[in-house]
């Protein structure tokens, strides 16, 4: 299935007693999904908030997921779902080729993993919130999640969060996965400028760094609206627990976290003219401080105000600014 060069979405809008619905764009990347993709479309289609349409860019699958795709096609009606081909380059160049393709129109967009299972709530308890934002500010909700397992049994939850977000914790931290996160035109139109060929580690968390950093409004909602599962495929895991952070350790000693903001930190420039004046200067003392000797290091650091969500959290990053590997 292919799109052609007409403008999806917003044309598409209900009328219920004369008061328009708002229309959402469900962006979804899909790879070899077979194995759980049938149980993420049921959760869509049993969405409380029912305008949406849903954009697949589909990365090269050789399994049975197109199939499935049709055969929900077929069930859904042909104009609320639309499959294109991935630019098949990993899948943060995916996500962000379908956030920046100018023939999808909405007044939402969100960002949807192929193997989990949405609550039947999670996009309305999203756009109360959303329509609560001035259309003109960039706006993102994100939340925690639940964790299931392969056969779909709950394990647990990702970490809560209860200080807020801010383009301080956005340098060192990103607070919601994009399974998550739902965001107005506005901040569309922020990923839309920095483009698909930004270099950065996550699109999700250069969801939260561009739109917090450009003075926007993001809400973590800390009641999990999605069913998040675990199993040997996954790409990036929940980050939950002790045995996540031992595995992350490794990291800090081979430098890719260091890797990683300097990729932001790029990406966060050739975005500057629209951060705003404060966060301009937060970015400009984190970058100076993290190339100083200690003591000036930790000042700097402590000036921008850096600071991750858990006690854990900011531990590890007083070792990496003590380490310099930051």
């Amino acid at each position: 299935m292919t799109v052609s060069n007409q403008r999806f979405g917003a044309a598409h809008a209900d009328q219920v007693a004369g008061e328009r619905i708002a229309n959402v764009a469900i962006l979804m990347c899909t790879y070899n999904g077979a194995s759980f993709l049938a149980e993420q479309l049921d959760s869509l289609e049993r969405q409380t908030h029912r305008n949406w349409t849903l954009f697949v860019s589909d990365d090269g699958s050789q399994d049975g997921t197109l199939e499935i795709l049709q055969a929900f096609g077929i069930k859904l009606g042909a104009e609320r779902l639309q499959v294109t081909e991935g630019p098949q380059r990993g899948f943060v160049a995916n996500f962000l080729s379908l956030i920046c393709r100018t023939d999808i129109d909405a007044d939402f967009f969100a960002w949807s993993d192929q193997d989990d299972i949405w609550k039947d709530e999670k996009l309305e308890k999203a756009l109360v919130w959303l329509e609560t934002i001035p259309s003109h500010i960039p706006a993102l909700y994100c939340g925690r999640t639940e964790l299931i397992c392969e056969s779909g049994v709950s394990c647990g939850y990702s970490p809560r969060f209860c200080l807020p977000p801010h383009f301080s914790n956005a340098l060192v931290q990103n607070i919601g996965g994009g399974n998550t996160m739902v965001f107005n035109r506005a901040a569309r139109e922020l990923l839309l400028e920095a483009g698909d060929r930004v270099d950065v580690p996550c699109h999700d968390w250069w969801a939260y760094l561009l739109i917090s950093g450009a003075g926007g409004v993001v809400h973590y909602d800390p009641e999990p609206m999605l069913l998040y599962r675990q199993h040997d495929e996954n790409l990036i895991g929940g980050n939950a627990g002790w045995s996540a952070r031992l595995k992350r350790l490794p990291l800090v000693f081979q430098g890719l976290f260091c890797k990683w903001n300097d990729q932001i930190i790029n990406a966060l420039e050739s975005m500057l003219h629209r951060l705003s004046p404060e966060h301009q200067v937060t970015l400009a003392q984190f970058k100076a401080a993290r190339n100083q000797k200690l003591f000036s290091r930790i000042l700097g650091f402590l000036r921008a105000g850096i600071y991750r969500q858990t006690l854990f959290g900011n531990l590890g990053l007083i070792l990496v600014v003590l380490l310099k590997k930051i």
